[in-house]
């Protein structure tokens, strides 16, 4: 009798210096990645249906697309709801996409899977995902690649909820260069427009100076991002001196930011993305990629030490 396959699908344990890491190829999830025994993101067990989107690979698109439906050269789609409590469809195609190894090693894992032609995204894309731990701390990209007809939309991100010490989130605090916010109508969290984060809600938004999260709820995306002199955004979260950073370059213009209220407010979600929320309609950072065309971004998750 075969060996029974965790709810997470197949494992891939990586092991680097002092980091080490647990990718399952459902969703091409970071299921654990912890530093000195220390956890950096909020992990899952292997046998354990993924809760609250954790580790996901995003794609092809991030956040949401409202009420699933968009306008597209002309053309309408309408994707399926995905987010049935707000109407729309949330974070791609690939939730639960098992991805199938291309090459692993003890420090590094590449998973790949194809988005076929749907209703509501009638394009086909290859994703590939490297997975690799070095001496400071795992990195993934993730490539789409056009293999079909038509300009495909596309767009991409992870979905880290980090740790950034003892306690919860009320207890971080949080750096986060960011001069502005996308505001959100209500629950329905449906975009209305951009707005300086010290202009409304500054001890809501405003983290361009660290502080202590406290009892923000934040579920928003920012962008105006101040960049370091290698192009990078750098996003930490400590707790007393040690903690967590994720960094990212310019193929990420936007990152949300999530505090998990229903989840007990165990861990911060920051999701680098390549486009705005709902960017299917609004075109915000959207991607179009043509025929055997290909489009990479990556970001890096390290402990602050």
């Amino acid at each position: 009798m075969r060996p029974r396959r965790p709810l997470s699908g197949t494992q891939f344990s990586l092991r680097r210096g002092r980091y080490e890491a647990d990718v399952a190829s459902v969703g091409a999830s970071l299921r654990t990645l912890p530093f000195d025994g220390r956890d950096l993101v909020v992990p899952f067990e292997a046998d354990e249906l993924r809760p609250s989107f954790r580790g996901l690979t995003l794609a092809p698109w991030p956040n949401r697309v409202v009420g699933g439906a968009y306008r597209l050269a002309g053309v309408d789609h309408q994707l399926p709801i995905t987010e049935p409590d707000r109407g729309h469809a949330l974070h791609g195609l690939a939730i639960w996409t098992d991805y199938e190894p291309r090459e692993a090693s003890s420090d590094r894992v590449v998973l790949a899977a194809t988005i076929e032609p749907q209703a509501g995204y009638p394009w086909r894309v290859e994703v590939s995902t490297p997975f690799s731990l070095d001496d400071h701390g795992l990195v993934q990209t993730v490539t789409g690649r056009n293999v079909g007809s038509g300009n495909a939309p596309w767009g991409t991100g992870p979905h880290p909820y980090l740790v950034g010490g003892r306690g919860r989130v009320d207890d971080w605090e949080l750096e986060l260069p960011a001069a502005d916010v996308l505001s959100v109508s209500g629950d329905l969290l449906v975009p209305t427009g951009l707005v300086a984060v010290d202009a409304e809600d500054p001890a809501r938004f405003d983290f361009r100076r660290p502080r202590r999260l406290g009892n923000a709820r934040i579920d928003h995306a920012f962008t105006t991002l101040a960049r370091e002199e290698d192009g990078t955004v750098r996003v930490r979260l400590r707790a007393d001196r040690t903690g967590v950073e994720i960094t990212f370059d310019a193929t990420c213009p936007w990152v949300q930011v999530h505090t998990a209220d229903a989840d007990d407010r165990i861990g911060l979600a920051v999701e680098p993305m390549t486009c705005a929320p709902d960017a299917f309609n609004s075109g915000t950072g959207l991607v179009l990629l043509e025929p055997g065309e290909a489009h990479t971004a990556g970001w890096r998750i390290a402990a602050i030490d």
